[in-house]
């Protein structure tokens, strides 16, 4: 055995040799191209520190960040009829679902969970643009039901982040009942006099804007969130004009009227937890774990204040 080229040889490679980098450490940003390190831009929600471009964000990173501390229980969703028409594309529908699944690790296109923003109880419901397009199937259906039972039940307002291409072909026509069902179900929260709050994200189209994502009490959306039914180039392409800048985007839906706000994602947590306080006629948010202050001793203090100075 040459221990000089079996031993020595190597271990004075492996001193020099350039280490691999691995390829998920940076992610350029789709507006302005920056490289960004992968820590920084998660500590900042995927919002681009050098322009503030909002990118994808998957749900359970959205309600790790949204809850008190990270912490919320999952709601669990009735399981609708696997490939109800036995649809085949260039794929067969079972094998995209699978793939899906795979790629994002998550069941669904919807996550529901329930839990606290601000010691404030809520329920929640998100979509995952990375699962199929967050195409609005059966399974999102039930989800939505099942947000909207559990919200009358514990009687919680319901907070529901959407992010959709539109209703999923694969399903048909059981796609677009999506639609009214969702529509019924919410109408549960308004006969209980509960909140119902949507964020609009990039981007929400098709029958999820023609449905529950426009009948919410209030309309948040993300900075430069896409909204519409049919997108810009359809519409182009049908009446053959040009459309205004930035037409459907959230800046221009809220300077006409469709949106109440938009709110940048760093803020949207602050934003929600006021917005349900205040609509659940709670008292403001006490910032920290002090308790709220007492009223009579805070009026009491405020009366003696002024006869110390006095004697002063």
């Amino acid at each position: 055995m040459n221990w000089i080229s079996n031993y020595v040889r190597p271990k004075i490679n492996s001193l020099f040799s350039r280490r691999e980098v691995p390829e998920n450490l940076w992610t350029k940003c789709d507006d302005c191209g920056t490289m960004l390190f992968h820590r920084e831009l998660s500590d900042n929600l995927n919002v681009c520190t050098n322009c503030g471009h909002h990118m994808a964000i998957t749900p359970r990173d959205r309600f790790t960040a949204l809850f008190d501390g990270g912490v919320f229980a999952e709601i669990s969703v009735p399981e609708p009829i696997a490939d109800p028409l036995h649809f085949r594309d260039q794929k067969k529908y079972p094998d995209r679902m699978r793939a899906a699944q795979k790629s994002t690790g998550e069941k669904e296109a919807m996550l529901v969970a329930e839990g606290e923003i601000g010691r404030t109880p809520i329920v929640a419901a998100c979509q995952d643009f990375s699962f199929m397009g967050g195409s609005m199937g059966m399974f999102v259906g039930n989800a939505i039901i099942a947000a909207a039972e559990r919200a009358t039940e514990l009687g919680r307002p319901l907070i529901l982040f959407s992010a959709a291409g539109g209703a999923r072909m694969q399903e048909g026509i059981l796609s677009l009942m999506q639609m009214p069902r969702t529509t019924v179900a919410l109408q549960l929260l308004k006969e209980a006099g509960l909140p119902y709050i949507v964020v609009l994200t990039h981007p929400t189209t098709g029958g999820v804007t023609a449905s529950y994502a426009m009948l919410g009490d209030v309309h948040i959306a993300e900075p430069n969130a896409l909204i519409c039914f049919a997108g810009p180039r359809v519409i182009e392409q049908t009446i053959r004009e040009k459309l205004p800048e930035g037409f459907q985007r959230a800046e221009y839906l809220l300077d006409h009227g469709m949106l109440d706000r938009v709110t940048k994602r760093t803020e949207l947590r602050n934003e929600l937890i006021t917005i349900t306080r205040m609509l659940m006629k709670k008292p403001p948010r006490v910032v920290g774990d002090l308790p709220p202050p007492d009223p009579t001793a805070v009026q009491t203090a405020t009366e003696a204040a002024p006869q110390e100075t006095a004697k002063e």
